[in-house]
């Protein structure tokens, strides 16, 4: 990685894009894991080097479950990402956050099925510490570059992370809601970890569409009702992007940066000569 903070922005549903990018240059990367959702798109923005990927493609053509999670954080360590803000669209589990409202989550709840989650495995073992899935230090300063928008951003919050395409049945959301999480959504979980085994600091700005279909006093969550919130959404998005983005460059390295320093757990003779190909971007910073 450069000594130069640069940072990635996985644009969610409705974000597709990011105005403003100066110095311009779509780089389409072929990964060890398959084909990123699209071509990364570099630029600086309000003086920061910037990697944006929209996470479903332009044009939104990937469902959650398609998504290539591996192949787009292994290209956002390849372009020397070290910290990256996930925007993404959540239904709201909470009377008091409501749709239009950000949450800056601390906390994943997993309900996925099938998804592949993990650089590893096939020849080399690691295991990353994960209790603490969103890089702290990273997750206050997007909250304090939050002050400067007019919106309502709430400071911590567990994402529960179904598997979709399909939104929820009443009965689900309910059990969500009893077990005391703050949002769902689709995608973020398996980018967090992902993330984490790349030594990528990572946050989700989660923005609430919706309330899901628990609230009895709202319409059970349509695409139409989804769609025009979303739309409000985005702008403040990109204005919080474009505040945070000078306070993340002056961030030092954070812990979740060197993730792997003592996670490796096969041994060096041991790695199958396809894993350590497969795995060299983020094996040889430690066993070169």
């Amino acid at each position: 990685m450069t000594d130069e903070v640069i940072v990635g922005v996985l644009g969610g549903s409705g974000l597709y894009d990011i105005e403003g990018l100066t110095d311009t240059k779509d780089v389409a990367l072929s990964t060890p894991f398959g084909e990123p959702s699209d071509a990364f798109l570099t630029g600086r923005l309000n003086g920061v080097s910037v990697v944006f990927l929209p996470r479903h493609g332009r044009g939104h053509r990937l469902t959650p479950t398609e998504i290539n999670s591996r192949a787009n954080i292994w290209g956002m360590r390849k372009l020397g990402v070290s910290k990256i803000v996930s925007v993404s669209a959540v239904g709201s589990m909470r009377e008091d956050v409501s749709p239009g409202d950000f949450v800056m989550i601390d906390q994943f709840f997993d309900r996925t099925r099938h998804r592949p989650d993990t650089f590893f495995g096939d020849g080399c073992v690691a295991h990353v510490g994960f209790a603490d899935p969103i890089c702290e230090e990273l997750r206050q300063t997007v909250m304090k570059a939050g002050e400067e928008i007019d919106v309502t951003v709430h400071d911590g919050g567990t994402y529960l992370n179904m598997e979709g395409p399909q939104f929820s049945t009443r009965a689900e959301s309910r059990i969500y809601r009893s077990w005391g999480v703050d949002v769902i959504g689709m995608t973020n979980l398996t980018e967090a970890r992902l993330a984490r085994e790349a030594e990528i600091a990572y946050a989700t700005i989660a923005m609430a569409t919706d309330f899901d279909c628990w609230h009895e006093g709202h319409e059970a969550v349509t695409v139409t009702a989804v769609l025009e919130i979303m739309r409000r959404n985005v702008g403040h998005a990109r204005e919080l992007i474009r505040a945070a983005l000078p306070l993340i460059a002056k961030l030092p390295p954070s812990h979740c940066e060197s993730a792997l320093e003592h996670a490796i757990m096969t041994a060096p003779e041991a790695i199958s000569p396809e894993a350590r190909t497969r795995l060299a971007l983020f094996l040889d910073r430690y066993q070169s």
